[in-house]
């Protein structure tokens, strides 16, 4: 068993044990909370199955900081309410954990929302709902802490002509532009890891697979990590004071071990994007095609782009604990899903064509992207088309954490480490 050092007893100055924290997951959820656990003085150690943190989803997504705008799905606004506090403070909470302005990676130009003729969402109720979300934001406390001020950016239906310059109508009904902004994820990745190295209270723990969580029967009821390494290798890490399960994939297996069990399906997508780099800036708007299983295109600034399409990127689904083993696409399957990409893209925005011609690099990349629910993106009533029920769930000193969106981690983080405090510092 690999143990952590037991600073259990207050020594001759009187001070008091400092605690031992197991974070599962090296994502931006697991990152945010090793990160702030630090600035209250709190030790921890970061268990990750991939060699290097942020080597899954949190550095191969589209990177929307979420306020709700996409949710259409959801005329309760219930998920819209969830996203909005995580959304108005991602800008800061980040800026503060890697030790820089976000700015710098975030790009201002407006995103658009796109309504597909086959929408589970009509046109008017779409642009409705957007009113609906901007009145929410607009009465936060937060508001003026988002990327660009959401006064001066209010959604704006788009008139006919700018709806014909920009899509084929024969596939686009209507759009809205929103104040909904993205940043660079691999950039933001490499900023955390930047400040993960340089933590002296964060022991990272690459290439282990977690397996197990089980309490021990002493009085403490203190935690240990059973994880198979690399190489196949069974390790054991602990005594912890508290786990916190921080877990992209196959969280609810290992929240089963401590006999956490929430009740809804789990559906895990592994999904694949396309991440290219032109030659030269194309005048390509950042829109995403919705409300569906459609597609997305982020222009970060004229030369890196985002590009996606619901089911050519989508290697594999499951509703398993413990989704299986992904094969990646080989050389001829990375150009069928790429060549799918930019066909499906071009139906609807023509001006997809331009990036064809000046395409310098173009890379497939992505990870698992986990939600409680079932059914599929064209169903008007399946759950998968809400994000409300996300968040912290805890058995004793055992965390769980549904993220539901990459933007809600750092708010989120911030909540965990209160209640870690709380419980065990």
């Amino acid at each position: 068993m690999n143990a952590m050092p037991d600073q259990a007893a207050a020594g001759p100055s009187g001070r008091a044990r400092i605690p031992t924290v197991a974070v599962l997951g090296a994502g931006i959820m697991g990152s945010s909370v090793a990160l702030f656990l630090s600035r209250k003085g709190v030790r921890s150690v970061l268990l990750d199955a991939a060699p290097a943190p942020f080597s899954g989803a949190s550095r191969w997504n589209e990177g929307k900081i979420h306020l709700g705008y996409l949710y259409g799905a959801d005329p309760s606004l219930a998920t819209a309410r969830k996203l909005i506090p995580g959304g108005l403070s991602f800008r800061r909470l980040v800026s503060e954990l890697i030790g820089r302005p976000l700015e710098e990676d975030c790009w201002t130009a407006q995103d658009i929302c796109l309504i597909h003729r086959d929408s589970v969402t009509a046109s008017e109720q779409a642009f409705a709902l957007a009113r609906q979300v901007a009145e929410l934001t607009h009465a936060c406390p937060d508001a003026d802490g988002y990327v660009v001020p959401l006064a001066r950016n209010p959604p704006r239906r788009l008139s006919r002509r700018e709806l014909e310059d920009l899509c084929d109508t024969r596939s686009i009904l209507s759009g809205f532009e929103t104040p909904e902004r993205s940043v660079a994820t691999n950039r933001v990745a490499d900023h955390f890891v930047a400040a993960l190295a340089a933590c002296a209270k964060i022991e990272k723990r690459m290439g282990y697979r977690v397996h197990r969580v089980k309490q021990q029967s002493d009085k403490r009821g203190r935690w240990l990590v059973e994880t198979i390494a690399a190489d196949g290798t069974p390790e054991t890490f602990g005594p912890f004071d508290a786990v916190v399960n921080a877990l992209w994939e196959g969280r609810g297996a290992i929240d089963a071990t401590v006999g956490l069990i929430r009740a809804r399906t789990w559906t895990h997508r592994y999904r694949v994007s396309l991440f290219a780099r032109t030659s030269e800036p194309v005048d390509l708007k950042s829109a995403v095609i919705a409300v569906g299983p459609f597609g997305d295109v982020k222009n970060y600034n004229g030369r890196d782009l985002y590009l996606s399409w619901y089911h050519s990127g989508l290697l594999l689904e499951s509703h398993a604990l413990s989704p299986p083993t992904v094969a990646m696409p080989d050389e001829a399957a990375r150009i069928r899903i790429t060549e799918e990409k930019f066909a499906k893209l071009a139906e609807c925005l023509p001006g997809i064509a331009t990036v064809r011609t000046v395409l310098q690099s173009a890379k497939l990349r992505g990870g698992w992207v986990y939600a409680g629910g079932q059914g599929a993106l064209s169903d008007p009533s399946s759950d998968l088309h809400r994000r409300d029920d996300i968040g912290l769930v805890a058995k004793d000193s055992f965390f769980s954490i549904d993220t539901g969106k990459y933007s809600m981690a750092p708010w989120i983080a911030q909540e965990v480490v209160k209640a870690i405090c709380d419980r065990v510092a």
